[in-house]
């Protein structure tokens, strides 16, 4: 189905529809995004924000895209980087509205659409050790685990951007995937000693 999906999106981007193509790919794509954000923020009013100023960023870079990887991998690239940028923000943006109508209709439906158990404001202990991981290692998670995406579309989220030369986008695999190693053998230690696993024997 994703292929499916890409090869519509790419014909639209050939025909130069490209509102189309955007509005087809948060149809698509939109509550994993969001859901992704939930995760990586730990905030759903953040989680919000983040996602309306990545529909933006997609709807401005449309024009410039290269298709160098998949418009699913690109639009975690965007996340990131709106994600960032509100990290970085002095001022409060929650419950901001972007102007555009479909925007904040795009962002009430990925809302809607997402697991409970990301909506949820109760934290249970396996939610606390995640969100206590630094945001790399976060969102390296929850792109292997949670999303499933292939190393090398990974290696392009993390560099942040669609175009990676290719021996850098191995030296990032290599990486992320010691990184990644490791992550899973913190966690299960930490797992263990707050009761989450049980020891072995």
């Amino acid at each position: 189905m994703g292929d499916d999906v890409e090869a519509e999106l790419a014909a639209l981007l050939r025909e130069g529809a490209f509102d189309r193509a955007a509005t087809r790919a948060l149809e698509e794509y939109g509550a994993e995004l969001y859901g992704f954000l939930v995760s990586f923020g730990g905030s759903e009013p953040d989680a919000a924000e983040v996602f309306a100023q990545m529909s933006e960023d997609l709807w401005k870079g449309l024009p410039s895209f290269t298709s160098r990887c998949s418009v699913r991998t690109w639009l975690y690239v965007l996340a990131r980087h709106a994600a960032a940028r509100f990290r970085r923000s002095p001022w409060n943006h929650r419950e901001r509205r972007t102007g555009d109508v479909r925007l904040d209709d795009f962002v009430a439906s990925a809302r809607s659409r997402t697991q409970p158990w990301l909506r949820t404001d109760v934290k249970d202990r396996f939610r606390a050790l995640r969100e206590s991981l630094d945001p790399d290692d976060r969102a390296l998670l929850i792109l292997r685990v949670d999303r499933a995406l292939p190393w090398q579309d990974i290696a392009r989220v993390m560099l942040g951007d669609e175009v990676v030369a290719e021996e850098a986008q191995e030296r990032e695999v290599a990486r992320l995937t010691k990184r990644f190693q490791l992550l899973k053998e913190d966690l299960r230690r930490r797992a263990k000693e707050s009761g989450l696993l049980e020891a072995e024997s």
